[in-house]
């Protein structure tokens, strides 16, 4: 009985220890509603097309993200690369030759970003080529 007891109040302890802690992790409870513990990540999506859409023009612009634009301050994810030729569905939009994805820790690092050297750096040394450029902001929850 002693030793059912013991093992009793090890897991009560666990349980309050654990319930302890998963309320310090939540998010503050405002009128009933949970609110967000931090601000949101900034999804920052880039489309190109080219006026000359070859795979070597293609390929240039995509290095030239790769050297001016990755490794920024607060840069949570980087990635650019050409259209994938491969998906032609009906929803695919296929009017781009290069897509560039960044996602920053929040609008403040997307901010700096935006006012980098090495950003207007890669502005200026590349738009002669650009024909058309869509920029896609979102909060990432």
């Amino acid at each position: 009985m002693k030793r059912h007891t013991s093992w009793l109040i090890v897991l009560a302890l666990g349980l309050s220890f654990a319930g302890w802690y998963a309320s310090s992790q939540a998010a503050p409870i405002s009128n009933g509603v949970s609110m967000p513990s931090a601000a949101p990540q900034i999804g920052h999506m880039v489309f190109f097309s080219l006026k000359e859409s070859t795979p070597s023009t293609r390929q240039k612009l995509v290095d030239a993200c790769k050297k001016y634009l990755d490794k920024h301050e607060g840069v949570v994810y980087f990635s650019a690369g050409v259209l994938a030729d491969e998906f032609k569905r009906e929803v695919n939009d296929r009017d781009f030759d290069v897509a560039l994805h960044l996602v920053f820790k929040d609008k403040a690092t997307h901010d700096k970003y935006q006012d980098h050297p090495r950003h207007h750096e890669f502005i200026n040394e590349n738009k002669e080529t650009w024909k058309k450029v869509r920029v896609f902001d979102s909060n990432i929850e």
